[in-house]
Order: C-alpha cells, then sequence, then structure tokens
C-alpha cells in the first residue's frame, strides 16, 4: 500500500506538535491540517490547512478528498465520535485511518475497567474492524508522554521544591515514549503500511518506574528529594468519586493510579510486543531525557 498524502485532525494541543513537526521535517509525506471551522489555532507556515464542519459528513468528505491517510489526534469528547470520520474518509476513499489512541493501553479490558474513558477509544477501533472491507486502520499505543509528564508534574514530581509523590513502593513499571518519539513512530507506521495494517502497534522509548526516575532526578539534580508517599488504591477511589461528580481531574488520577499502584500494574505492556525494532524506532534514554525535563 502507498500512501503520500496524510491529513492531521487535531495537530494544537499536547501531542499534536510534535506528530506534525516529525512529518514536516522527517517525512516525504505530503502533509495537510484539518482544522474546525472557526478556530483561531496557529500552524507552521506554509503547511495546507483545510477548516472543515466537524459536525458534517459532507464537509468532512470534501476535507479528505484526495488524502491517503487520516491521522486522528482529538481529545477530549470527541474521542467517542470519531465514527463520523471514519464514515467520511471511507466515502472520500481514504486508504487508513490512525484513531486518536496513544497513551495506555485500551485493549486491556482490566485498565478500562479502571478508566471507564477508555472505553470510547476501544470503541472506535472496534468500529474500524467493522469497516476493514472499507479502510484499513493503525492504532499506535506509546504509554505515557514521558518528558510531557514529568515536565507538567503528572508523574508527581516538582523539579522547583525538588519534592516527589511515591505511590506503594515505586517500583511498579510503566511504558513511556518522549513526544518527539511518538512523531516518529506515527511517520514509520505509514511508511510501512502494510506492515502496520490493521493492527496495534505497541512502541516504547523505555520501560521504568516512579523509583527509578526519582533515583535519576537525584542524580541529575545533585540533590536528596524530599519524599511523599501515597497510595493508588486510594488515588484510583479519589478519581473515581470525582468522576462521578462529573468532575473529570479525576481522570488523570484514575490513569496514574492503574500505572503506579503494585497491584494494578496496567501501565507496562511491553509482553504484548514491542514495535521498535519492526518500524525503525529507537530506545531513548532516560538520564539524558529527566535531565532535559527537570531542567
Amino acid at each position: 500500500m502507498s500512501i503520500k498524502n496524510v491529513i492531521i485532525i487535531g495537530a494544537g494541543g499536547n501531542l499534536g506538535p510534535s506528530i506534525l513537526d516529525a512529518f514536516l521535517k522527517e517525512s516525504s509525506f505530503n502533509t495537510t491540517i484539518l482544522s474546525r471551522q472557526g478556530s483561531k489555532s496557529t500552524f507552521p507556515s506554509g503547511v495546507k490547512v483545510i477548516h472543515a464542519d466537524y459536525d458534517s459528513i459532507d464537509s468532512l468528505k470534501d476535507a479528505f478528498q484526495g488524502q491517503d491517510a487520516v491521522i486522528s489526534i482529538v481529545g477530549g469528547a470527541a474521542l467517542g465520535d470519531q465514527n463520523k470520520l471514519i464514515d467520511a474518509a471511507i466515502a472520500a476513499g481514504v486508504k487508513r485511518f490512525v484513531p486518536s489512541e496513544f497513551g495506555c493501553n485500551t485493549p486491556d479490558k482490566r485498565i478500562r475497567n479502571i478508566v471507564p474513558v477508555f472505553e470510547a477509544k476501544f470503541g472506535t477501533v472496534n468500529y474500524l474492524k467493522s469497516k476493514e472491507k472499507e479502510i484499513s486502520w493503525t492504532s499506535v499505543i506509546t504509554g505515557a508522554f514521558f518528558d510531557w509528564c514529568l515536565k507538567v508534574g503528572f508523574f508527581d514530581f516538582d523539579a522547583s521544591s525538588k519534592t516527589a509523590t511515591i505511590f506503594d513502593d515505586g517500583k511498579a513499571t510503566f511504558s513511556a515514549t518522549n513526544l518527539h518519539q511518538i512523531g516518529i513512530t506515527m511517520v514509520k507506521a505509514l511508511e510501512n503500511a502494510d506492515l502496520t495494517k490493521n493492527q496495534y502497534v505497541y512502541v516504547s522509548g523505555f520501560q521504568t518506574s516512579q523509583s527509578e526516575i526519582l533515583a535519576v532526578a537525584e542524580k541529575v539534580t545533585g540533590t536528596k528529594w524530599t519524599i511523599n508517599k501515597a497510595s493508588a488504591k486510594e488515588l484510583i477511589e479519589q478519581g473515581r468519586v470525582k468522576l462521578q461528580k462529573g468532575d473529570y481531574s479525576g481522570i488523570p488520577d484514575l490513569i496514574k493510579g492503574a500505572c503506579f499502584g503494585l497491584d494494578e500494574q496496567l501501565g507496562d505492556f511491553s509482553s504484548a510486543g514491542l514495535w521498535n525494532e519492526k518500524l525503525g524506532v529507537p530506545k531513548e534514554n532516560l538520564e539524558d531525557t529527566i535531565k532535559t525535563a527537570l531542567a
């Protein structure tokens, strides 16, 4: 299967710019951005941007004309509303649809039980499976966006105060990939379109743990950090209570509890079979990444 023209939906946000950057600088694909009508988002000069009404199949179909692949990086409520994007892609004759996946191992029902919003991602892939006679798909799972998570405090490491919250004993391992490497993975996935056809593709920059991050953080900063201990089970319960009240800040609590809890330990998907070597996506250096992220 030959893919030349790629359109990216959701090129803003936390992940989108890194994927767009990889396609613009490290691929030969003709890359277009799809943006919502009325959006004020700005993108690098020289990149073709098409605006469409995301609620109109006809508008989306027109936007997808001539495209070989659609990459969806939509988030929030739009995660459960990708079927219309798929239908429009099929109507336009698109060959490959890459749904908004990334992150956790959503095929694992155990993590969907803890983080119920992941059912939307799982449902999207099941919808794509039902349409395989009309369009192919590739769903990419990368684990935590490591450098971003460290910078924004998602891992509960505060570089300014040299304080970390460690859940359970901090030894639960999880898979993680840096933003730029996720962009490279997306390029490689479409460059190897036959290999990745109708597949979940797992990549990971490294498998690590909170305790390992702490050891490296203390090494690169030359400082002993202050440690606060916490329970992953209590964090999950806290997240569930928030979500029941309609407070979506509970979702990060659920994700962290699932990944950092020794009993759950659902963040390490390396046993599912990593594609790094098959796609030519190199492993990353943990110490270099932490040093840069904490700088």
